[in-house]
């Protein structure tokens, strides 16, 4: 952990200078280890993309029934690091521990609720989604396959959410690297069968699986299992704060612990919910646009992650600052690192929003080789370039008000809006539109929860 971040502990002031150094210095992994993530959709979706249209469809198909089950677990996990770096800045390291071992416990049997339920309705929900026959088996398969391996993945979210709640954003982003890596390695030997290439009049040949729509999933998987043990191990026996190796402890939970982890995620947990509902029900005015529609929204939805990954690296940032400004009892410092992040967080996105814009073609070209997939694909991000901006204020600004604990209200807000102005709007365009008017309705709505994120972070006490 750096000096710097130890002056928040110790009471000591902080510079502008120091403050923006850093802000940017803990942004820089975070933004590296989203950047990661990123990479590794671009992959599957360009190895994916290689099949054809049907298979592309049927992964897009439930692509954010997936981030419904991801994001509840993940959000669960979020009311123990939270309290987490409350504690560290409190320096109070016993309690971190405390608070960490009832996090592994109560997120693995969370997890497995989750699993069992996912699990049940894999087979109908393509089918309910209004999925075409021809890509409804693929689409539960590579569904099943993701929420089976939910328990691994989220002592993946538990453990870098705990590190970098402690300061520490160095090694999830490199553990992210190295699963970007295997994602690449595990793909390309499970997705395509075995080939043979003739490199300098050698004749050589690359083993291969040949499972397709199945193998991105078991590659994937795969990947992220060893990357969460490796997180795991580094969280529970190195990170000082809260390692358990050489500290006894319980392990039973606590109601103390318990309820306030409540507090701050289940607002977060319904609030993803109801906001992956909404996109769900965006899926449901796609599909009905077609094989082609379906394809190149669920890669453009993988493209735009390019712009907006660096403003959710900037919030891991912000959570752990304002975490441990609030957790030290410095009410000011905590507000200052509020709107130096949003405002580093605006100014990377609208550089990545302007790069989008300029090369949608070339994003598109490289996820699909499909001509009319990348071209509606590439029309679509155009429109959403616009709103990345006050997109990035409204991901960093929630970052920094989790840190607080203060998740209601930016919940409601996050509900009202994706309920009350994209869903309408995008069934409202999409009959004159097609599938350029969901995206109209996505940019006017990203705005409007910029806005009003803006406007709670600077007149609302919100760091109280």
């Amino acid at each position: 952990m750096t000096t710097d971040i130890r002056l928040i502990r110790e009471g000591l002031p902080l510079s502008w200078r120091q403050r923006l150094s850093l802000t940017v210095s803990l942004s820089l992994p975070a933004m590296l280890a989203q950047l990661s993530s990123i990479a590794m959709q671009y992959i599957d979706a360009s190895m994916v993309g290689r099949l054809g249209a049907d298979d592309s469809a049927s992964i897009g198909l439930v692509s954010t029934s997936l981030w419904l089950f991801w994001g509840i677990c993940s959000a669960m996990t979020s009311g123990y690091s939270v309290q987490v770096a409350h504690k560290v800045g409190a320096n109070d390291s016993g309690g971190a521990r405390d608070v960490f071992r009832q996090g592994i416990i109560a997120s693995l049997i969370f997890s497995l609720i989750i699993t069992l339920i996912g699990v049940a309705i894999s087979s109908d929900l393509p089918h309910w989604l209004g999925g075409e026959e021809v890509i409804c088996k693929n689409a539960s398969l590579y569904f099943v396959v993701f929420v089976a391996a939910l328990p691994l993945l989220t002592m993946n979210y538990l453990a870098g959410g705990v590190l970098r709640c402690a300061g520490n954003m160095k090694v999830p982003s490199m553990i992210s690297g190295l699963m970007c890596v295997l994602d690449c390695l595990f793909n390309y030997l499970l997705i395509f069968p075995s080939r043979t290439f003739s490199p300098f009049g050698m004749e050589l040949t690359i083993p291969g699986a040949g499972l397709g729509v199945l193998g991105a999933a078991l590659g994937t998987v795969g990947a992220e299992a060893i990357c969460a043990a490796l997180m795991m191990w580094y969280a529970c026996r190195v990170q000082d704060e809260i390692r358990l190796k050489g500290h006894t402890g319980r392990w039973n939970m606590t109601g103390r612990v318990t309820r306030k982890a409540v507090s701050i995620s289940m607002p977060m947990t319904i609030e993803h919910a109801v906001i992956c509902g909404a996109q769900i029900a965006v899926t449901t005015i796609v599909a009905p646009l077609g094989v082609v529609a379906i394809a190149a929204n669920a890669f453009a939805v993988t493209a735009e992650s390019l712009c907006y990954m660096p403003g959710y690296g900037i919030g891991d940032a912000a959570m752990a600052l304002t975490g441990q400004c609030h957790g030290a009892g410095r009410q000011d410092l905590t507000r200052r690192f509020g709107y130096m992040a949003v405002g580093l967080g605006m100014s990377v996105m609208t550089l990545m929003g302007l790069l989008m814009y300029q090369f949608s073609g070339e994003i598109m070209s490289l996820i699909t080789p499909v001509e009319p997939i990348g071209r509606l694909g590439s029309e679509v991000l155009r429109i959403e370039a616009w709103a990345e901006p006050m997109f990035a204020a409204s991901i960093v600004a929630y970052g920094a008000f989790v840190g607080v604990g203060h998740t209601t209200v930016p919940a409601l807000m996050n509900f009202g809006s994706i309920w009350l102005v994209r869903v309408p709007l995008a069934w409202w365009l999409s009959g004159s539109m097609g599938l350029a008017g969901v995206w109209t309705a996505m940019c006017v709505e990203l705005m409007f929860r910029g806005t009003i994120f803006l406007s709670r972070l600077f007149l609302f006490r919100w760091y109280r």
